[in-house]
C-alpha cells in the first residue's frame, strides 16, 4: 500500500474517513490513531488562519475519547481558550452525527534557544533501516494497522516493545499535514505493540490520550518505546517514550479499560 489517505475534506471542517482508518477492536468503528492526527492537523489549520505566531511549538496535547468513533463524517471545531504570546491554550471537539466523540486540549510553548541547559533525555532508538519488520497484523485486524510499516528492535514482550512506525498513506487527501500532526497520526498505536493480553481474549482499550513533546518531531518515522502495565481492580496504563529518528522527542501516556472477552 503506496497511496491514498487516512481522510478526505468534504468541506471547511468537515473530514470523511476512508476505510483505512479501520478500527482494530471492530469494523464499524475508527481506530484513534488517525483521528488523534486529524484533531492537530485541523489545529494547525485554525492557527495559522488566524494569524498565530509560528514561533510557539505545540508542547502538549491531551485527548478525552468520549465514546464509540463510527465510521462517519466529522465536523472539528476549534477555539482558544486561553490567547497569549509566550503560552497559547487551543481546544478542538470533534463532532459525529452532531456528538461530541473526541475533545482535545494543546497547550503551545514560546520557542526559544534553551540548546545550553538541554539534557536528560533517553537514548536514542537504533535507527529503523537497521531494524527488522514486525506483523503487527499477526496481533491485530482493521483497516489502519494494515496501512502501517512496522518494525521492532526486537520482538515483542508482554506488556514491552520498542518498535517505529510509519506509513505510507496521507493524513487527508490533497493537504500537507504539519511534521507534529504526521508523528501524532501513530502515537495511539503504542497501547497495541507490546499487549500483555491476546486481544481476542481481553479487551484493553484506552479512553484518552496524552503526548507531551519537548521538541519538535521531524520525518516520516514514530519511534515507541512502551510499557503497558495493568492493575488489579480493571484498570491499566500505557506509557511511551516517544522518539523520531534523531533521538528521543517526548513521552505518551494512555489509560485502558481492561476486561475479559471470555
Amino acid at each position: 500500500m503506496t497511496t491514498g489517505s487516512y481522510f478526505e475534506s468534504i468541506g471547511e471542517h468537515r473530514y470523511r474517513p476512508t476505510p483505512h482508518t479501520g478500527g482494530a477492536w471492530s469494523d464499524d468503528e475508527q481506530h484513534f490513531s488517525p483521528l488523534g492526527g486529524l484533531l492537530v492537523h485541523a489545529i494547525d489549520r485554525y492557527r495559522a488562519a488566524s494569524g498565530a505566531d509560528g514561533n510557539m511549538m505545540l508542547s502538549r496535547i491531551s485527548f478525552d475519547i468520549l465514546g464509540k468513533l463510527p465510521v462517519d463524517d466529522c465536523d472539528i471545531e476549534v477555539s482558544t481558550i486561553r490567547p497569549g504570546r509566550t503560552i497559547e491554550l487551543v481546544e478542538a471537539v470533534m463532532l459525529i452525527g452532531g456528538r461530541s466523540v473526541v475533545r482535545a486540549r494543546a497547550w503551545f510553548l514560546a520557542a526559544g534557544d534553551t540548546s545550553a541547559v538541554a539534557g536528560g533525555a533517553a537514548e536514542p532508538l537504533p535507527h529503523p533501516d537497521t531494524v527488522k519488520p514486525w506483523p503487527m497484523t499477526s496481533v491485530w485486524s482493521g483497516g489502519y494497522i494494515a496501512t502501517l510499516d512496522v518494525r521492532a528492535t526486537e520482538d515483542p514482550k508482554p506488556g514491552r516493545a520498542t518498535a517505529w512506525i510509519s506509513t505510507p498513506l496521507d493524513l487527508v487527501a490533497g493537504q500537507t499535514a504539519g511534521p507534529v500532526a504526521s508523528f501524532a497520526t501513530l502515537v495511539d498505536t503504542a497501547n497495541g505493540i507490546a499487549v500483555r493480553k491476546h486481544p481476542t481474549e481481553w479487551m484493553f482499550p484506552n479512553v484518552d490520550l496524552t503526548i507531551h513533546l519537548h521538541r519538535r518531531p521531524e520525518g516520516a518515522w514514530t519511534g515507541l518505546d512502551t510499557t503497558v502495565v495493568f492493575g488489579p481492580t480493571g484498570q491499566g496504563i500505557t506509557s511511551t517514550v516517544l522518539h523520531d529518528v534523531t533521538g528521543p522527542v517526548g513521552h505518551a501516556q494512555q489509560i485502558l479499560t481492561v476486561r475479559p472477552l471470555r
